[in-house]
């Protein structure tokens, strides 16, 4: 490596953006764990249609590293709408990286251009590694010996070192535009030592307080504001609406006596994990299959990470704003909803642990309807053409049909008992409706005539899903 080409980022210079967020990173207390990735294969030769220094390897390489560094960070058992936001945050910067040398498409909230001749690889590893740095100090030296081996993978030369000084750059300005943005603020959601029927409390077995509230509070990547797209109220308690919302998820949604399908209950269980990382997965192995470029590639990345962190930050304010009682205590209670249709069943239990937060609106429905929504019109038609794991089930799921990936996502949370129907479809709509914006106003060609230009596609919430 030429004495030229920075193994890791001056600590000075890192410092002097992150000073405003110490003391706010995610906790952690790391394990000896490296990180574990699969090298990208090696640069092709002079002459072939991509050059050496333009691998795009090396993004699904540093998306893996971020999964990793993100999920130690935050541990196994923290609900994933924090990760989706840090996946977003690492995923513009290495977009403006990378189209900010290649010129095809508009970067994000970013007029600089770099050098024409600038390895865009390299400069996409230091963005990845310097925003993640950045945000998870604790793991600088996982960081620093991943981006030393992807830096020396790069051929040495000048074209080397103005990628990494661009990312560098590409970095710093997405670190800027976060500075301020609400991360970890004090955000109170309180209630009544008593608090009435329809409002959220604590659910067993933890019991744990409302996580994450300042998510509800955190400026978008993409969105005017957390409530641009905030959905209408959960249905009122003595409505019919509500009633079937309550009686199917204790029918279908017990732990024991329900009335699934073993089909249905594998699709609980498939989508009951760490979302975020599932969906890195389906990123990283269409980008491979379908051979996208370096640019293409980042686009893919950053387009649905940034759509789905607004998402998360969607729900969350909504989940603050309406603070709805989940499911495990709408059926226990239900002798105090005023309403004919539901009964009580003081012993019930979900499938799957709730997660500390209220019911309206489901984050994994609204995930998944942003990625859906955003991937469609990236790619110009309603076929998604995604492959899932689950570390849940130990299998992978195929979905080609966007709708019918909604449609799972919908069903897969009611039948696992932690959250209504209505939570889960307005979620998809949020969702879309984020993915339409972001498409709309950000990713967009240079030149409207490139192929790559989003196009309209159904609406890939579910039929009768209305808002």
């Amino acid at each position: 490596m030429s004495p030229a080409v920075r193994t890791a980022p001056p600590a000075g210079r890192l410092s002097r953006w992150c000073r405003r967020l110490t003391g706010m990173v995610v906790p952690v207390a790391l394990a000896a764990t490296a990180i574990s990735v699969t090298a990208p294969a090696p640069a092709q030769a002079a002459g072939t249609n991509r050059e050496p220094a333009a691998d795009p390897a090396a993004i699904r390489e540093w998306n893996t590293i971020a999964a990793d560094v993100i999920g130690t960070n935050l541990g196994p058992t923290r609900p994933s709408g924090q990760a989706v936001v840090w996946h977003g945050f690492v995923s513009v910067a290495v977009y403006n990286a990378v189209v900010g040398i290649e010129g095809r498409y508009a970067p994000y909230k970013w007029h600089a251009r770099g050098p024409a001749g600038a390895s865009p690889e390299a400069a996409a590893v230091t963005a990845a590694h310097d925003v993640l740095l950045c945000d998870f100090p604790a793991s600088r030296t996982l960081l620093d010996a991943a981006y030393a081996g992807s830096l020396a993978r790069i051929p040495d030369g000048n074209a080397k070192r103005q990628g990494v000084a661009f990312g560098a750059r590409a970095a710093d300005r997405v670190i800027q535009l976060r500075q301020g943005d609400g991360r970890f603020a004090t955000v109170e959601f309180t209630t009544a030592p008593a608090p009435a029927p329809g409002v959220w409390r604590a659910t067993p077995p933890g019991n744990l307080p409302f996580i994450d509230t300042w998510l509800a509070r955190l400026r978008p990547l993409l969105l005017t504001s957390p409530s641009q797209f905030r959905p209408g109220p959960p249905p009122t308690l003595t409505s019919d609406r509500y009633a079937q919302d309550v009686n199917e998820v204790r029918t279908m949604g017990a732990r024991t006596g329900s009335s699934r399908t073993a089909q249905q209950t594998e699709t609980a269980l498939f989508f009951g994990g760490n979302l975020a990382v599932q969906l890195q997965a389906a990123f990283r192995d269409h980008s491979a299959r379908h051979r996208l470029d370096i640019a293409d590639t980042a686009r893919l990345f950053a387009a649905a990470n940034s759509a789905a962190t607004d998402a998360v930050i969607t729900t969350w304010d909504a989940k603050l704003h309406y603070g709805s009682w989940r499911p495990l205590t709408a059926v226990q209670l239900a002798g105090t909803d005023g309403n004919p249709a539901t009964e009580p069943d003081p012993q019930w239990q979900p499938l799957l642990v709730t997660p500390p937060h209220p019911d309206h609106i489901s984050g994994h429905a609204a995930v998944a309807g942003a990625v859906a929504q955003t991937l469609t019109g990236l790619f110009g038609t309603p076929r998604l053409d995604l492959t899932f794991p689950s570390d849940a089930t130990g299998t992978t799921r195929h979905y080609d049909d966007a709708v019918r990936f909604n449609q799972d996502m919908i069903d897969a949370r009611v039948w696992a008992g932690i959250h209504t129907r209505t939570a889960d479809t307005e979620g998809c709509l949020a969702g879309a409706r984020v993915g339409l914006w972001a498409l709309a106003h950000y990713f967009r060609p240079l030149h409207p005539a490139h192929p790559g230009s989003p196009r309209p596609v159904p609406p890939t919430c579910p039929p009768g899903t209305s808002g």
